[in-house]
């Protein structure tokens, strides 16, 4: 059951969780929406004040604060000591590292045209950055805030997640339905996944915690499938709501919960089984899900 709603601003999409679990931070956009073939000559004009990273205390359940980074910005990561923010700018074509006390914009770096997922290495020593329209990843070394390389992956890549044993990760590319396996040693591209199906198109993926399984959400396809990380083949799928884009697991790995835009609700599936046991009703258009434990 839905146990509270927030109010946030405007267009709500990445989202994380503080290390302590005592914040959540939201990336918040003032751009109106322009899905793929939008004339945006005849979108309305951004609203730059919306624009930030919204931070709210989970034990009040409130906003209590915006820091700013780029305009436009989509996804949001956070260093473990929670000290610092990695943002990516859709609309700006950059990754902000920011400073959580101060608010203050660390560092503003080039990582292609529409940047979208963030995720840190379990070490914490660089965070990937997904540009969809150049097709590539950014590779942001956090001790120098610098990008030090950049690979070619399919069409419009989505998202990326480190398996926990931080030897690989795996980056979803939508429009080529494809996700490629990225030996984080040299950070490089060692072997592409060719997914198949209607309407199969790779969104939001996490690995289990004991890196044997990776998740995949299918936008679309409307399924999350199962990649066993050693074959590299799909080995169970399980449908869950409509179009389903963001994706968190838990800690021991048990459950997946999926946020299912068109259908406005929340999967829950056992990986187990692969099966759905919960559908939670939610807000309008859950884009991205995380879980506080």
């Amino acid at each position: 059951m839905c146990l509270a709603t927030i109010p946030l601003g405007k267009r709500p999409r990445g989202i994380k969780v503080s290390p302590d679990s005592t914040q959540l931070f939201v990336a918040l956009s003032g751009s109106p929406p322009a899905p793929p073939g939008t004339d945006e000559s005849t979108l309305p004009p951004p609203d730059r004040e919306a624009d930030g990273i919204g931070i709210v205390d989970i034990a009040s359940q409130e906003r209590v604060n915006l820091v700013r980074a780029g305009t436009d910005p989509e996804q949001v990561a956070v260093s473990a000591d929670g000290l610092r923010l990695y943002v990516a700018n859709e609309d700006a074509g950059v990754a902000s590292v920011v400073d959580i006390a101060s608010g203050d914009v660390l560092a503003s770096l080039e990582v292609g045209g529409e940047p979208e997922g963030v995720r840190i290495s379990p070490d914490g020593s660089v965070v990937y950055v997904t540009s969809e329209e150049d097709n590539q990843v950014s590779v942001i070394d956090t001790a120098a805030n610098e990008v030090i390389a950049q690979f070619e992956v399919g069409a419009r890549p989505r998202a990326s997640a480190f398996a926990p044993s931080g030897d690989r990760a795996y980056v979803t590319a939508e429009n080529s339905a494809t996700v490629h396996v990225i030996d984080t040693t040299v950070h490089e591209v060692v072997h592409t996944i060719q997914l198949t199906g209607e309407m199969v198109r790779p969104m939001g993926v996490v690995v289990s915690p004991d890196s044997s399984v990776v998740y995949v959400t299918t936008g679309r396809g409307r399924s999350v499938i199962a990649i066993d990380a050693m074959t590299y083949e799909p080995v169970a799928s399980v449908e869950v709501g409509t179009r389903p884009w963001g994706i968190a697991i838990t800690r021991d790995g048990r459950y997946l919960y999926t946020a299912n835009g068109p259908s406005n609700d929340v999967s829950v599936v056992d990986t187990e089984s692969m099966s759905v046991v919960a559908t939670v009703p939610v807000g309008e258009r859950p884009w991205g899900v995380a879980i506080i434990e």
